[in-house]
């Protein structure tokens, strides 16, 4: 068994994702946003990137990782 992925270098690496910005964002792009790969090294995880560089890396997360680390806070 390979462990899952925790990270990609370019969030451009992950094809077929719709980014989402998160509702309590600014103008000045100050946030987060979130991507489900379908396909590729993510697949089946939830990609979060900083809004600001999006085109910089994206940190991978098992969705009950999130949701737990969102329930946290």
């Amino acid at each position: 068994m390979s462990a899952l992925p925790r990270n990609v270098p370019a969030s451009t690496d992950l094809h077929d994702v719709r980014w989402l910005r998160s509702s309590y964002s600014t103008g000045a792009n100050n946030c987060v946003e979130t991507a489900r790969p379908r396909s590729g090294p993510g697949a089946g995880l939830l990609a979060v990137r900083d809004s600001k560089q999006p085109s910089g890396p994206a940190l991978l997360f098992s969705l009950a990782s999130w949701t737990g680390f969102l329930t946290a806070l």
